[in-house]
């Protein structure tokens, strides 16, 4: 019994240093300029194998070597930031209203669903409980969740993680400077714009005039030479490029599903990166994981 506990315990050990390590990579390869290597961010976590925006599914992407994983943040009645997508439970929980109708502790009551729509024995976890888990092992994308950016700066205060969370919105950056200017630069903020709407370039614009963002999230429903030259633009400006490979609406038709169920992944992830992508936001990480890393792309 003391054997197996102590072979436990330097596994434990063992697992903890490798996840460090990778840790320094991924800050290494988000913060150079110019590094070779394409990071990996799970959308919801690891939700095909356990409950969307939970500890177990971002305790997953950890062990899988992901590089970030991608979450959504609601509050509850009694002020607490919790992980939720929907602006109701009653899809992800056992449970039916939203988020604000209930305390944090009502909410821990509950238990979530998986993707089938079955009761586990999850709970919701709380924004800083995910801070604390994620600390100095992988980074942290909060995709919904611009409401509360002041509220979450003082969650990546406390835990002192505000160096691995990215928040992110698709405004314009006077509209974001005059509602969180006093943490705007306190924390890493990723401008989201939609190449194919109108007046992208001019929020694109504003951004490198007066902030020059680390990375850009670029969303676009084609691949035409327009969107292609404002790809090229934000990549020569010197920002990282983020690219949502979810579904073809997101990326001109270069999706998860196409390289997946297509057996096309040159045409999909390799098509995203030869426009000089190091994030992609997938729902397929091991899958793409492995695709960078037969490329020689990802360690």
């Amino acid at each position: 019994m003391k054997r197996i506990l102590s072979i436990s315990v330097l596994l434990i050990a063992y697992l903890a240093t490798f996840a460090q390590g990778h840790f320094k990579e991924i800050e290494k390869s988000f913060k150079e300029p110019e590094t070779k290597s394409v990071l990996v961010v799970s959308h919801r976590a690891d939700w095909r194998n356990a409950p969307e925006n939970s500890l177990q599914a971002i305790q997953n992407c950890i062990d899988m070597g992901v590089d970030m994983v991608e979450i959504d943040l609601k509050k509850t009645k009694d002020g607490h930031l919790v992980l939720m997508h929907d602006k109701m439970i009653d899809r992800t929980m056992n449970g039916k209203g939203s988020p604000e109708d209930y305390t944090l502790a009502e909410l821990k009551a509950m238990r979530l669903k998986n993707g089938a729509g079955i009761k586990t024995r999850h709970q919701i976890p709380t924004f800083e409980e995910v801070m604390n888990l994620c600390k100095g092992k992988i980074m942290v994308n909060v995709d919904k969740g611009y409401d509360y950016f002041k509220d979450a700066y003082e969650v990546l205060k406390r835990t002192d993680t505000a160096d691995q969370c990215v928040m992110k919105a698709s405004l314009p950056y006077e509209q974001v400077k005059a509602e969180n200017g006093e943490v705007l630069d306190k924390m890493i903020f990723m401008p989201v714009i939609q190449l194919h709407k109108e007046g992208a370039e001019a929020i694109i614009d504003g951004y490198l005039k007066h902030m020059k963002p680390q990375a850009f999230e670029l969303v676009f429903n084609n691949d035409s030479p327009e969107v292609q030259r404002l790809i090229k633009k934000v990549h020569d400006s010197g920002a990282k490029i983020f690219i949502n490979s979810l579904w073809p609406e997101l990326c001109g038709g270069h999706d998860d599903d196409r390289a997946v169920e297509l057996h096309q992944p040159d045409e999909s992830w390799g098509w995203i990166i030869n426009q000089g992508a190091k994030l992609i936001q997938t729902d397929r990480p091991a899958i793409l994981l492995q695709y960078l890393k037969d490329k020689k792309l990802h360690k």
